[in-house]
């Protein structure tokens, strides 16, 4: 009852402080928008929203999958489909707005000031999603909050956001891993 009355949960372990893979490369989702550059083609180089079904077309290609696939891989999916009717395509895919796929987005449900889902960056941190989604509310058990880590079978993490953002304890600053959900309960009093 008295860690109740605190407003802290001891139900799961505390998250990790680390979390971020070096290897993570990032991969395109619906929603992100592709410049696609073709060396010596102009006419066939443009920039391109991939759609809710996770496929682009461009001049000469009329539907490609991107979800999924890094930058590097769309890219060399590309040269080979313009390989059929150009000679030797050398082709340069660049994100230039990020929303990635669902399954690494990180969302953010409960008593935060405006729950969202927002693209993973490496080394994002529990204070960056806390920015983003304009801190907590007047009726938010910070300090009961979790993060339900989906690559790691969905084990939950507490995280003690009242500390982070009301008392500056930055000891409680954790980084976040692509599709992980962070929960915010409603304080009882």
């Amino acid at each position: 009852m008295l860690s109740a009355c605190a407003g802290f949960s001891t139900a799961f372990p505390p998250a990790p402080i680390d979390a971020a893979t070096p290897d993570y490369n990032y991969v395109v989702g619906p929603g992100d928008v592709l410049n696609i550059i073709v060396w010596r083609n102009p006419e066939l180089s443009l920039s391109v929203p991939v759609r809710p079904d996770g496929k682009i077309s461009t001049p000469l290609v009329d539907e490609l999958v991107a979800q999924g696939k890094t930058s590097q891989e769309i890219a060399r999916d590309i040269e080979k489909a313009l390989g059929k009717v150009v000679r030797d395509p050398v082709v340069t895919v660049i994100v230039t707005s990020f929303v990635g796929p669902y399954s690494q987005q990180i969302r953010v449900i409960g008593e935060a000031a405006k729950p969202q889902t927002l693209p993973y960056k490496q080394h994002m941190t529990v204070l960056d999603v806390m920015i983003a989604v304009g801190g907590l509310t007047d009726f938010a058990a910070g300090n009961s909050a979790s993060i339900t880590r989906a690559s790691e079978n969905n084990k939950r993490y507490s995280v003690r956001l009242k500390d982070l953002i009301k008392r500056g304890d930055i000891s409680a600053n954790v980084e976040m891993k692509p599709g992980d959900i962070l929960i915010i309960p409603q304080g009882w009093f």
